[in-house]
């Protein structure tokens, strides 16, 4: 619990501040835009670590068993980083959500009914 009130006060003003359902939207697709790619970057040098370390551990085999873990964690990572990504375009397209942030909501039409 305590881990999650210091985020949470620190994006309250963001989403008190923020007036309409669209408007939350925009700022949390702001900020996994800017989240995804370094969290991509980050699982690709964990890779690259792990390629490192297998193709380094000439004679030990405990080294290159550990670095073959390490690729395959990485490979692991950037493929659900990637498709979670993939999965937010699909959901996109899917209910017309445009990439501006702004989402179209359905009206409710007037029927006229004197209320």
């Amino acid at each position: 619990m305590k881990k999650l009130l210091i985020p949470a006060m620190l994006l309250t003003p963001m989403f008190a501040h923020a007036q309409t359902f669209q408007n939350i939207l925009g700022q949390v697709k702001s900020i996994l835009d800017l989240v995804i790619p370094i969290v991509i970057t980050l699982a690709v040098i964990y890779f690259l670590w792990g390629l490192a370390k297998f193709l380094t551990s000439a004679g030990d085999s405990e080294k290159h068993e550990e670095g073959r873990n390490i690729m395959i964690w990485g490979v692991i990572a950037i493929f659900v980083i990637v498709s979670f990504w993939g999965l937010v375009r699909v959901i996109q397209n899917t209910f017309s959500i445009t990439n501006t942030g702004s989402l179209q909501l359905p009206k409710v039409p007037d029927v006229g009914g004197g209320f």
